[in-house]
């Protein structure tokens, strides 16, 4: 069950912000100052997590000493979502029967530059006892499970545009087993221009650098790539009778989880294995696509991106089932848009409606024949919703979320 769920996001670093963002169809894509400085970088835009606080009795200099700005983002994210639960002081945090399953697509860059420098330049000047623990991969995990006193289970996940759904999904099947009571589950990810410059060599990213506000535009047939955000997701997974047993108020269910890998190529997706990847959380969930309502895609803006998500969703729904991609508005998060994407698709369950994918103009008549909400927000009658990522390396994950009917 998710009792709860926080985000720090391009949009906004609360609900109330977020909802009112989508419902207005402003996105938070913006040319990035700095930017032009780096040679041969093409796109020059970003999305960037507004300015926010942290309360100084909560979050003491020496508690921060060996966080990077992505640990940060999902230490704050975690405090936020965990207060929303009702658990920020609960002790089963230390108890054991709790744990963490976290990632992003890599640790601080700035940290990953020190080291880089040190290679470079022969010298060790700059590195410093924290170094690597703001680097390291596993950063977020870790830097969660310190500050947050956590005993449980830790759960590193750092599959890119995974990394987020990933978490949420073995989180899920933690407490499914038995093996945890509490997960706090999500991903993070820090804007940086060598992340803009994985995509950049590509061909793959956005260079509409005087027109923010007109992209990124996934399915649209003008749409000339994505833009790199950042943020941070937490959801609070909690086994059911530990949730009733403190009353806890129940968002909503994990009903399904699905993962599988192409197997094919780093960069180029497999409908068919994407597919699967859905059909697999839906058979965990016991559901049949019928009673789906709504997906939240993957939806990059990318040209094979799209055009795959778009048949593979037809391959495992064989109906135009409505369909938008929330990176319209705030950019690929990268680690951090698994959890983010599933926060902002609960939040819009819970509250009965559908953001449209901004700037879809023209579907690309080589997508397949869904329903793509576009245009202005849509009611969304459904009792379910499925949210889906696809990462470098064939990585699929897709997870199915059911609103829960019982009395906590």
């Amino acid at each position: 069950m998710v009792t709860g769920m926080a985000g720090l996001s391009p949009l906004g670093v609360s609900w109330p912000e977020v909802r009112e963002r989508l419902r207005e169809g402003r996105g938070a894509v913006e040319r990035v100052a700095g930017w032009e400085e780096f040679r041969g970088l093409n796109t020059l835009l970003g999305a960037r997590v507004p300015e926010f606080q942290l309360p100084p009795e909560d979050y003491p200099r020496r508690a921060l000493r060996s966080m990077g700005r992505v640990t940060l983002l999902a230490v704050r994210a975690t405090d936020l979502a965990l207060r929303d639960a009702g658990l920020r002081d609960s002790p089963v945090l230390a108890s054991g029967r709790a744990g963490v399953a976290y990632g992003s697509s890599t640790g601080n860059p700035d940290a990953v530059g020190d080291f880089a420098r040190m290679l470079l330049e022969k010298t060790t000047d700059g590195i410093t006892a924290t170094t690597y623990i703001r680097m390291m991969p596993h950063t977020t995990a870790v830097g969660i499970a310190v500050f947050f006193r956590l005993r449980g289970r830790v759960y590193t996940t750092s599959s890119a545009c995974t990394s987020g759904s990933q978490a949420i999904g073995y989180a899920y099947e933690a407490v499914k087993s038995g093996r945890q009571d509490v997960m706090l589950a999500g991903g993070a990810e820090e804007l940086t221009p060598a992340g803009a410059a994985v995509f950049d060599t590509l061909f793959a990213t956005s260079t509409r650098n005087a027109e923010p506000d007109s992209t990124p535009r996934p399915f649209d047939r003008d749409r000339d790539g994505l833009v790199v955000g950042e943020g941070a997701g937490t959801l609070v997974l909690e086994e059911l009778g530990h949730a009733r047993a403190r009353g806890a108020r129940i968002h909503a269910e994990v009903a399904g989880f699905g993962t599988n890998c192409d197997g094919a190529h780093v960069t180029q997706p497999t409908a068919e294995t994407m597919a699967r990847s859905m059909e697999l959380a839906l058979a965990d969930a016991g559901m049949d696509p019928g009673e789906v309502g709504y997906v939240n895609a993957h939806g990059t803006a990318t040209e094979q991106g799209d055009v795959a998500e778009s048949h593979a969703t037809r391959l495992a729904f064989g109906r135009a089932v409505a369909i938008s991609s929330l990176k319209s508005y705030m950019g690929h998060t990268l680690g951090a848009c698994g959890a983010l994407e599933a926060w902002m698709s609960l939040g819009m369950l819970a509250e009965g409606w559908m953001a449209p994918t901004l700037h879809l103009d023209h579907v690309d008549p080589r997508c397949a024949d869904l329903d793509y909400v576009r245009g202005s927000w849509r009611p969304l009658d459904t009792e379910a919703v499925m949210t889906n990522n696809f990462a470098f390396g064939g990585i699929n994950t897709s997870l199915v979320f059911r609103r829960w009917k019982g009395e906590p």
